[in-house]
């Protein structure tokens, strides 16, 4: 597999294992059918999970820690996340200790090399509209926390989720210190779907340029957006869910998969993997019959400039 620069922290693997499959936010699975898909993602040339206490209530941690019981295979490195929201000042630094330690338990591992915030960053003025970590509150607290976390060897690096008020988000990637990596909407709708809870663009492809210009190392999510970029959604959704909307958006792209030979979510993978400043695609896949699809789409490598243009001109005609 493809090995790409991340920003500061090394290789990656051009694939990225998620935890939200073997979590079974996106369908069900089984335990073992989930322990069996991480090893199989490592032996096939995936060096990085990405795992948060969210994804199934820890299942996926749980699935990392059963898998490799605390001794990761050589060259493999694992994140994980927390969704602090915004507590008081005085508790940001516990908060930040007790979700790191629930997920070292889980997963079996005394650190981690990556450790994200999961949830957006507002500027303070939108306090009363949107729920995150007001700007202030990031720079004053959560850095510092974060920073102690990597001085006491918990943590390698800390990172964000670039889903949010896009000026926030250059804000906090051009200041000092500075995230090391960011997680950031890529695929061909450039939507967030229901994870977009602000108004106005996501602007992600100029979130992962900036991310790029700041050596900010750049993890794409929601390659098949939720779904929506599949032939068809494994659990239910309410007509006017968000998801939904995309996936009818998406229509033309499904009938030009089938022009061009491949799977809507194979050639969204490709897509994703083909666009600027995207150093690994983050998979949502629960089992290995899904991991696969991706691994056999990415051995293919990215799409050629004129499959690009004609994927982006379908859409904007649909």
């Amino acid at each position: 597999m493809e090995k790409r620069r991340f920003g500061n922290l090394g290789d990656i693997s051009s694939l990225t294992l998620g935890g939200g499959g073997t979590g079974q936010v996106w369908g069900p699975t089984s335990q073992q059918e989930a322990v069996a898909t991480v090893k199989s993602a490592v032996d096939w040339g995936i060096t990085f999970l990405d795992a948060a206490p969210s994804y199934g209530d820890g299942k996926a941690e749980d699935v990392i820690g059963e898998a490799f019981s605390g001794r990761l295979p050589n060259g493999v490195r694992v994140s994980t996340k927390c969704r602090l929201g915004n507590p008081p000042p005085g508790e940001v630094l516990a908060r930040l200790q007790t979700s790191l330690n629930g997920s070292l338990a889980r997963m079996k591992l005394e650190r981690v090399d990556l450790f994200f915030l999961h949830n957006m960053i507002i500027a303070d003025e939108d306090q009363a509209r949107y729920d995150g970590t007001p700007r202030t509150l990031f720079v004053d607290r959560v850095i510092p926390a974060f920073e102690r976390l990597r001085e006491e060897g918990r943590i390698g690096a800390w990172g964000i989720t670039g889903i949010g008020v896009p000026s926030a988000i250059l804000e906090t990637m051009a200041s000092d210190p500075r995230p090391q990596a960011i997680q950031v909407i890529t695929n061909l709708l450039d939507s967030a779907g229901a994870l977009q809870r602000f108004d106005g663009p996501a602007r992600p492809r100029e979130i992962a340029a900036a991310a790029q210009r700041h050596a900010v190392g750049v993890m794409g999510i929601r390659a098949v957006q939720a779904g929506a970029l599949t032939s068809g959604f494994d659990r239910r959704l309410p007509d006017d869910h968000p998801d939904m909307a995309d996936f009818r958006r998406a229509e033309p792209f499904r009938e030009l998969s089938k022009e061009l030979g491949e799977s809507p979510a194979a050639l969204a993978h490709r897509y994703a993997l083909s666009m600027d400043g995207i150093a690994t695609v983050v998979l949502g896949v629960k089992n290995r019959t899904e991991l696969r699809e991706c691994v056999e789409a990415e051995a293919k490598g990215p799409l050629a400039p004129e499959i690009i243009a004609l994927i982006d001109d379908t859409l904007s005609r649909g």
